[in-house]
Order: C-alpha cells, then structure tokens, then sequence
C-alpha cells in the first residue's frame, strides 16, 4: 500500500460534501473529492458502492481545521 499526505475526513452525499467543500475554501483548504460511482461510470463501468455519495480528503497538515469544519457542518446538520 502506498502512503498517502492526504486523509479521508468525510463520506456524504453530494450537497453535504459541497458545502464541507466551500467552507473549507474559505479558510484556504483545497479538498479532494473523491466519487468513484461517477469514475467508473465514466471508464465505462457499473456503479459503485452507492450512487451519489463522495468521499472528501485533505493534506494531513491541515487536518485539525478541517475536521472542525465537517463537526461544525454535521452539528448544524442534527439541530
């Protein structure tokens, strides 16, 4: 396995991971997104695990920022 500098933070669907995406742009933290239904359908592939949801990374360096953002995110999400 290979290492990776980037880490998985949050699997959603596609207007929660946006949103986590936006927020983090604005403090300076370039996401990855990650849809690997859309990759295989684009290589020509059925589906993936499930349809629509996404899975966001983001450089180990700025991980504590980031989860602070997807808690701040998921708590306005449960009220």
């Amino acid at each position: 396995m290979t290492d990776s500098n980037y880490i998985k933070i949050f699997t959603g669907n596609f207007i929660i991971v946006q949103r986590i995406v936006n927020e983090l742009e604005k403090i300076d933290i370039n996401a990855i997104i990650k849809d690997q239904t859309e990759s295989a359908r684009l290589a020509g592939f059925g589906g993936g695990i499930i349809p629509g949801f996404q899975q966001v990374f983001v450089h180990k360096d700025e991980l504590d920022k980031a989860v602070n953002v997807v808690e701040s995110i998921s708590a306005n999400l449960e009220t």
